[in-house]
């Protein structure tokens, strides 16, 4: 099938102001990234790189004022939900060397606090999938999601003690808890299409969701969805939300508008076809 994947920000800045963003999807992971489109208003230079965790990030020098980034891409991907998986957990001594940093805690997965709990909560569970498993029902039943439950600052720990949060909140309770049982866990963040699901009237967000190292691989887990979803198209992986935050600016700019969309579209659908009525100035 094929997804139209993008977004649109507006960013006033009082003087010039370093910036960055992370909204492309990789060109390759379940999707195929088949053409793209990326304008700044005004038109601006602007670089691109490949951090430490594989993620493609831009940064350009925002002007005094109103700007405007839009990005706009085609992909195409197998029309499969997430698959439902039944697999052994992976011993740590047996953990590849590159895997073994997502067993310890970061800035907003404070694994290290939720030692005790994850045991008491899940300890009774079968190690690997069964586990992780358990850890997304939890956090799916006990966490009230809900948008101004949380802060860009709040950490995975505080969003489990308030039992409040946002898509990234449950992401971040989820890989908290998986890496107190020694399993591997990264933040995922990317867009997802509303496909073969009830119609959300909430407009569309980035999505986040995290993946689980479990018998020799990674896995992809949504605790705030918690069922099989159709579409993901993949933008950044990491730590937690701060190695995948999707704009960064280093001083006073204000993202004033913002919009995103994530649909399925016919095969025919280029990047001249008008998108979907989004709100988004083409």
């Amino acid at each position: 099938m094929r997804v139209r994947i993008g977004c649109e920000f507006i960013i006033d800045s009082p003087s010039a102001t370093p910036s960055a963003a992370i909204v492309r999807p990789r060109s390759h992971d379940l999707h195929t990234l088949i053409d793209e489109r990326l304008e700044f208003t005004p038109a601006l230079p602007y670089h691109s790189y490949v951090d430490t965790f594989g993620n493609t990030v831009w940064r350009w020098m925002a002007p005094p004022g109103v700007m405007r980034l839009y990005y706009d891409a085609l992909a195409d991907m197998p029309r499969i939900p997430d698959p439902l998986l039944d697999l052994p957990g992976t011993l740590v001594d047996s953990l590849p060397d590159d895997v073994l940093q997502y067993t310890l805690p970061s800035r907003h997965c404070q694994s290290d606090l939720v030692i005790g709990d994850a045991w008491a909560l899940f300890g009774n569970t079968p190690d690997g999938s069964a586990r992780v498993q358990a850890i997304c029902d939890w956090a799916h039943a006990h966490i009230e999601y809900g948008y101004g439950n949380s802060v860009v600052t709040t950490s995975g720990y505080e969003s489990y003690q308030q039992r409040r949060g946002v898509c990234r909140d449950f992401a971040h309770i989820a890989v908290m808890f998986c890496r107190a049982m020694n399993i591997p866990a990264r933040y995922v963040c990317g867009y997802l299409p509303d496909i073969d699901v009830p119609e959300n009237p909430i407009p569309m967000d980035f999505h986040a969701w995290f993946e689980a190292y479990i018998d020799g691989a990674w896995r992809t887990y949504d605790a705030r969805h918690n069922t099989p979803r159709i579409g993901r198209v993949l933008i950044a992986r990491g730590r937690d939300a701060v190695d995948a935050a999707f704009l960064t600016s280093y001083g006073p700019s204000q993202l004033t508008g913002f919009t995103v969309w994530a649909d399925e579209v016919p095969d025919t659908t280029t990047l001249d076809t008008p998108l979907a009525e989004r709100g988004v100035q083409q």
